[in-house]
């Protein structure tokens, strides 16, 4: 086999590939065994058929189309491995020359990824936000902790933000009532917004015995149409925290006092906003390599994704949403694009340790053991690209580490006990 590459655009390239019968000889030789499987030829057993009769029979035309329909994407392979061409999307493949018993010719035109050129990584300096942890911080951190050691008491009067409500809820659309949209006895903290649209704001100003209807959207139920949803309270309850004093610090910590506490929270915070530090550095280095950079894309690509994706939500004619999409894919890609020239200028590799450490952190999230995530993303065909995001972010945990990082008060930042590992970059 013979091949050749003409580069169209910087994201589209043309294979032109010339292939001797001999080394197609082996496709055809398992299309007239397909065919011999399919066809009944009385006097033959299916498998049997010689291929002189299958020629009388079906043509030989038939048997070429199918060994060539065959070959052409074995061919086209092993042409883009050896010329190093990294494709995207569909190929498009146009036969230009065949002759029975001497040679077949085709080209093949396909979106491909750009070439990129990285900037000196050790001449880019990043600004972050400064380390600060106020007294309101701390106080933060240190009233969620009361809340978990509050009592709730019922009270006589309206509910506010931050009261708990006993409630429950039933939900209709034209004026019937939606299957599983209907909950008893709930507590619910007034104010956190963590179920359906309008409910906070419904239930401030009502107390015990009282109910109101509110109109939303029943996300979830009835494909998101706008129902009426009727709550009803049958208790308020005001959180009482408990006194901000020393024995609180005993009781709900290792420390016994109340200065104490507030020290190691101050720390605790400290080493958050440090290590914020370093991922805001991450995000603006990506930010700013794709901004300063040229990153083609490949249109044709473009379109089917964007077209791909509009079809699956059946909003083909959207124009506004085509835009946003558009926009999305877009980055997405560049983004793509980028770490992965990054990856290759790195030299980057991902061994099987921070594969497997990745695999644990992801499946903790997912509630998984390791082994069940593995299969899971397996049978999905997702393994490469679970690969691929540990090699990104390995490879940016890289060029970050030469970069210059300073924060808004001047000081350089030393990234190296700040940047998270790679598997935690990945989010």
């Amino acid at each position: 086999m013979k091949s050749t590459v003409e580069l169209l655009s910087p994201t589209r390239v043309r294979i032109a590939i010339d292939v001797t019968f001999d080394e197609l000889s082996g496709h055809v030789a398992d299309a007239y065994k397909k065919i011999s499987g399919q066809i009944n030829v009385p006097g033959f057993r299916k498998g049997k058929v010689p291929q002189a009769m299958i020629d009388q029979r079906v043509g030989r035309g038939t048997v070429l189309d199918e060994a060539i329909n065959a070959a052409l994407p074995v061919f086209y392979s092993q042409a883009a491995r050896e010329h190093d061409v990294l494709v995207l999307g569909r190929p498009e493949v146009d036969i230009k020359e065949f002759v029975d018993n001497e040679k077949l010719s085709f080209t093949v035109e396909v979106s491909v990824r750009p070439e990129i050129a990285l900037p000196d990584f050790s001449k880019i300096v990043i600004n972050v936000d400064d380390v600060a942890v106020t007294d309101e911080d701390v106080a933060e951190q240190v009233d969620a902790l009361r809340a978990r050691f509050g009592t709730l008491n019922t009270v006589e009067r309206d509910a506010v933000k931050g009261d708990f409500v006993t409630i429950d809820l039933v939900a209709r659309v034209d004026g019937e009532e939606v299957e599983g949209g209907t909950a008893t006895d709930i507590s619910y903290e007034v104010g956190s917004n963590r179920m359906v649209d309008g409910l906070d704001e419904a239930l401030i100003g009502l107390k015990a015995g009282d109910e109101k209807v509110f109109d939303t959207q029943l996300v979830g139920m009835q494909d998101g149409k706008t129902g009426a949803v009727e709550v009803k309270v049958s208790a308020v309850k005001e959180r009482e925290l408990p006194p901000l004093d020393d024995a609180f610090a005993k009781l709900a910590s290792e420390f016994d006092t109340l200065a104490e506490l507030q020290a190691d929270a101050t720390e605790r915070l400290t080493r958050l906003k440090k290590m914020e530090q370093g991922a805001q550095a991450r995000d603006l280095l990506v930010e700013k390599l794709l901004a300063d950079i040229e990153i083609p894309v490949p249109e044709e690509f473009i379109t089917a994704e964007v077209d791909d994706h509009l079809q699956g939500e059946g909003r083909m004619e959207d124009a506004d949403h085509r835009a946003e999409v558009d926009g999305q894919v877009r980055t997405s890609l560049k983004s793509d694009f980028l770490l992965d020239a990054v990856i290759k200028a790195e030299s980057v590799e991902v061994t099987e340790i921070e594969l497997s450490e990745y695999l644990i952190r992801t499946s903790a999230r997912y509630g998984m053991a390791p082994e069940q995530f593995a299969q899971e993303l397996s049978k999905a065909g997702q393994i490469s690209q679970l690969v691929a995001e540990v090699a990104r972010a390995k490879g940016l945990a890289a060029i970050l580490a030469r970069i210059t990082v300073k924060d808004k008060s001047g000081q350089t930042i030393d990234l190296e006990a700040l940047t998270p590992k790679p598997e935690a970059a990945v989010e």
